[in-house]
Formats: structure tokens, C-alpha cells, sequence
């Protein structure tokens, strides 16, 4: 299962669906997450010592199910979207064994963003494989002048949907 999961509702959300659309479309099984619609509270240490928010059970178990994922989010304040951040703190706070979330997974990042989204791509690559998943060369981004080009997007799915390997059916 590719785990397609966005860290905006907004254009990043519209990105993440089209992904997925053309995921359906070459067979791959797929699942949107859109972080903002999780409810997980702010991570702090305080909050961290009151135990697992019972929000974190959906989003541990499709992280937990995927054997590859896209991350799509858009630039913040030239790096990584709080509700990206927020989602990997409770994860590696409040889960079993976080790395097995991440470890050896096939990952390919994309964004739309307005202010360029460079280095959003390089703080999620840098985050990403500092986590063991196995980041993709290939990124996608997009902004108001710049569609996607679906052509890279197939061929960033294909790359995916072969590094997940064979699957039950």
C-alpha cells in the first residue's frame, strides 16, 4: 500500500489526490492521509508524559500498513510544515519501535509551493533519511506557474510501485 500523506489541505492536498488518481490509474493500491484532518494535539514533553492521544492510533496504523509512501507538503518559513513535524514527534514518542515506520521504505517527496519549495524538498529529504527511509532522487515540485508534469509523476509512481515489490492481492 503506498501511503500518499500531506501536511496541508490547501494546494498540497489537491497535489496529493492527483497522485493518487494517477496511482489508481497504473493499479497501484493507495490511501491519502491529510495530516491536518488527524487531530493530533501539539507535541510538547508535557503533553508527551500524558500518554498517546488516541488520535495517533489511524495514523500509526497507515504509516505501520504502507510499503512505500509520497510525502507532500508545502514550504514553511523555508522549511518543514508544523503538522509534518508534529506527526513524526508523536510517532517517534509514542510508538512501539517508530523506526520500523520508516526504515528501508521507499519515499518520494513532493510539493507545491509558492515561495519555490526547494528547500522544504531538501529538509524533507534531509528528515526522511535521517528516519532509514530510502528517499527517491526524483522529487516533484509545483507552484502557480509550474503544473505538474505527470509524465515525472508516473515515472516517480512506476519507481515507487517497483521498490514496494510484489504485493498480496
Amino acid at each position: 500500500m503506498l501511503l500518499i500523506c500531506t501536511a496541508s489541505s490547501g494546494h498540497n492536498l489537491k497535489l496529493a489526490m492527483r497522485l493518487s488518481e494517477l496511482a489508481d490509474d497504473m493499479a497501484i493500491p493507495n490511501q491519502v492521509m491529510d495530516l491536518t484532518k488527524t487531530n493530533l494535539p501539539l507535541y510538547t514533553p508535557t503533553r508527551d508524559d500524558e500518554g498517546r492521544p488516541p488520535t495517533l492510533d489511524e495514523v500509526e496504523t497507515a504509516f505501520e500498513a504502507s510499503t512505500g509512501m509520497i510525502v507532500v507538503a508545502p514550504e514553511y518559513n523555508g522549511s518543514i510544515p508544523p503538522t509534518l513535524s508534529n506527526c513524526i514527534a508523536w510517532l517517534s514518542t509514542q510508538t512501539d519501535d517508530f523506526r520500523a515506520l520508516f526504515t528501508l521504505k521507499p519515499v518520494a517527496i513532493a510539493t507545491h509551493s509558492g515561495g519555490g519549495g526547494q528547500k522544504v524538498l531538501v529538509a524533507m529529504r534531509l528528515q526522511l533519511s535521517h528516519l532509514g527511509s530510502t528517499v527517491l532522487g526524483r522529487e516533484l515540485m509545483t507552484n502557480p506557474k509550474k503544473p505538474l508534469n505527470e509524465q515525472s509523476a508516473r515515472a516517480i509512481l512506476g519507481q515507487l510501485n517497483a521498490l514496494m515489490g510484489p504485493r498480496a492481492d
